[in-house]
């Protein structure tokens, strides 16, 4: 019997200990790009793997272009609902209105994707961004499409300079906005664009991986 409660419980412990792996999706630290995409909206923006302030990220450079980086990965949010990042911007965009397409820039934004299929229409996407102008914390439909949402995680350019490093639960972000119970996603993707304002931005991102808590 106690043979058998030890063998139930370093399971039990190995299960815990499995499901507590983060999943790594953006390995940058380690100068991995493997499988991700490019997708053009306007122009280019140059991302490259660099050097900066002692350690290896992604840079993005946009001058008057959208275009975003994209994994297809599939997440199962009941295990490792969590998403993990750092970022850190340069400058932001002037005299934008963020809720309009005219001002729909943004120096530095995470994609959560979840594919319609066939449904094409049906796709949806959580964006957070490093808003220029919105409050931290507010909410809004994106300007092109009420299939996306907009979240500020930061604002402004109190912060400017300076590796932040954030965590957010992308299964209650997506309940609480889209409504319902979405338990898995099907991609991620990472953009810095400027095409709207024709301006320029530049920002950089760390690594970035799911955990369970």
């Amino acid at each position: 019997m106690k043979r058998f409660l030890s063998i139930l419980l370093l399971s039990s412990l190995c299960t815990h200990l499995a499901q507590a792996e983060p999943l790594i999706v953006g390995n940058f630290s380690q100068g991995q790009l493997t499988q991700w995409e490019e997708k053009s909206f306007a122009g280019h923006t140059q991302y490259a793997l660099v050097e900066r302030d002692r350690r290896r990220v992604l840079k993005a450079h946009s001058d008057k272009a959208a275009s975003g980086l994209f994994k297809k990965v599939e997440i199962d949010l009941t295990k490792t609902p969590y998403l993990n990042w750092s970022w850190r911007i340069d400058n932001l965009i002037e005299g934008n209105n963020e809720h309009e397409k005219a001002g729909d820039d943004y120096p530095a934004r995470l994609y959560i994707v979840i594919s319609g299929g066939l449904l094409f229409w049906n796709t949806r996407a959580l964006n957070y961004v490093w808003s220029s102008h919105q409050p931290v914390e507010s909410h809004w439909p994106n300007a092109f499409t009420d299939n996306a949402q907009m979240v500020a995680v930061r604002s402004g350019s109190g912060e400017l300079g300076k590796w932040l490093t954030e965590k957010r639960n992308v299964r209650e972000d997506l309940k609480r906005l889209f409504g319902e119970e979405i338990t898995r996603i099907d991609a991620i993707a990472i953009m810095s664009d400027s095409d709207n304002t024709c301006q320029s931005t530049r920002a950089y991102f760390g690594d970035i991986y799911f955990s369970a808590k």
